[in-house]
């Protein structure tokens, strides 16, 4: 018999988050966690959701791969004619979520997306495998298809279009960085009493307080 949905429930007692133990900028205290995802083994640590809306405030998420970070902001890579890189294009408006539940983790970050240079993107691609480089042209990401074999038609196509030559970046392929204006550090607690460490971009800095579960 499957289990009742509303008993499912996990009591969260590895760690606690206090003001004392942040760093003063948000994206540091970002890479003192991921770091401490890395080294705990977890599975995709950089797996996150990428959350965007219509300009009518329709949402929609799914889950994309960091590819880097840094004070400028957090990047991922994508189908810029895809769902979400239509959405950014109309609304910039983003938000992130990552989740680590082996230690009781999250991560919630908002701001705004903007491409990232052409330089970068390329870098980026030049680095990705053959596979997926051939696969990044042969998808129209968000578009429907026949079928499986359909797709796979055009990556055999692609691979004799570029048999023995280097696969380039298509133009309507590259990088988003969200730059954070809210970053929130969520650590679980017993008794749903939860940790909630919030950074607020401030003229000259960032502000923090704690938010109630």
């Amino acid at each position: 018999m499957p289990r009742n949905v509303a008993e499912l429930r996990k009591e969260y007692t590895r760690a606690g988050l206090s003001e004392s133990d942040v760093a003063p900028d948000p994206v540091e205290q970002f890479r003192r966690w991921f770091d401490e995802a890395l080294a705990a083994d977890l599975h995709e640590p950089n797996a996150m959701i990428v959350a965007t809306a219509t300009p009518e405030g329709r949402p929609s998420a799914r889950v994309v791969l960091l590819k880097g970070f840094d004070e400028r902001g957090f990047v991922f890579y994508t189908n810029y004619e895809g769902r979400k890189g239509r959405e950014l294009g109309e609304n910039p408006s983003a938000a992130l979520l990552f989740y680590w539940g082996e230690l009781e983790r999250q991560v919630r970050i908002e701001g705004s997306a903007s491409l990232t240079s052409e330089q970068e993107s390329d870098a980026y691609f030049a680095s990705r495998p053959r596979g997926s480089r051939l696969g990044a042209w042969a998808s129209e990401q968000s578009r429907a298809v026949e079928g499986r074999g359909a797709l796979e038609d055009r990556v055999k196509d692609l691979e004799a279009e570029y048999e023995g030559r280097e696969v380039p970046r298509p133009a309507f392929w590259g990088g988003y960085r969200v730059e954070p204006e809210v970053m929130e550090f969520w650590q679980g607690r017993e008794s749903r009493l939860h940790d909630r460490i919030v950074y607020r971009r401030e003229r000259g800095g960032w502000g923090t307080e704690r938010l109630q579960p």
